[in-house]
């Protein structure tokens, strides 16, 4: 049995929390693939397959795809095992409805709540988004991972000061939901769009403290990307 000492100097069992651990990680792991759409939609999501890719035994990984079904990224079908959901235009629609709706309303909260505090991990958030290149490459798009982190981050310190954790975290699942969708058409959005200029623009109503005018400037940031993403499914889809 492995212990620890705590900040109190007291003994832990770290093998109790070994397994809760492992299974977080291939929850978060098959979580981050189906996300990005390495694991794309509608595919079966076979247990051997799984089981040698992420090295993990048969009861975690349903586990753990039972929580993901939850959370509706993958459906189970009797007798047939699991399955990454398939993307539909339906979906699209409703998320992006939702989440203009709701992140409208996080942020007239933070701009109504804001405070100096609030205001510099914005300015900050901001600067670092607006300095990481969306691509690695200038001659071609190459997805930045760090220009996602920054990106969510700006997004969240926009929301976070909103005073309500159950709205900011129904916000959170929102945009993970709709980030599969983004990574998708992400090399047709970055050929067709200014994006830092919109979020430029979010930023300083924001910092001007112009509540309706942010409102505005975010929700038809977010319809934008849900154009983009439309025509291009739309043009994936057989006739």
């Amino acid at each position: 049995m492995t212990m620890e000492l705590d900040l109190a100097g007291k003994g832990i069992d770290k093998s109790l929390d070994a397994p809760l651990t492992r299974a977080t990680s291939l929850y978060e792991r098959l979580k981050a693939d189906i996300l990005s759409a390495r694991l794309e939609p509608g595919r079966k999501l076979q247990l051997r397959f799984l089981t040698e890719h992420y090295d993990a035994g048969q009861t975690p990984l349903r586990e753990a795809l039972n929580r993901l079904a939850s959370e509706e990224l993958v459906i189970g079908k009797e007798q047939r095992g699991f399955y990454v959901k398939p993307i539909s235009l339906e979906e699209l629609s409703e998320l992006n409805k939702t989440r203009c709706w709701v992140e409208g309303l996080a942020l007239a909260e933070s701009i109504a709540n804001a405070t100096a505090e609030w205001e510099e991990a914005l300015l900050i958030a901001h600067h670092r988004l607006d300095r990481t290149p969306r691509s690695l490459s200038a001659e071609r798009f190459e997805d930045n991972p760090l220009w996602e982190v920054h990106h969510r981050h700006f997004h969240e310190t926009l929301i976070g000061n909103c005073a309500s954790k159950p709205l900011i975290g129904f916000c959170r699942q929102l945009a993970e939901r709709l980030y599969r969708y983004r990574a998708l058409s992400i090399r047709k959005a970055f050929r067709v769009r200014k994006v830092g200029d919109e979020h430029a623009l979010i930023f300083k109503a924001a910092l001007e403290h112009k509540s309706q005018e942010a409102v505005e400037l975010l929700q038809a940031h977010y319809r934008r990307t849900a154009e983009i993403i439309q025509a291009d499914l739309a043009e994936q889809q057989p006739a």
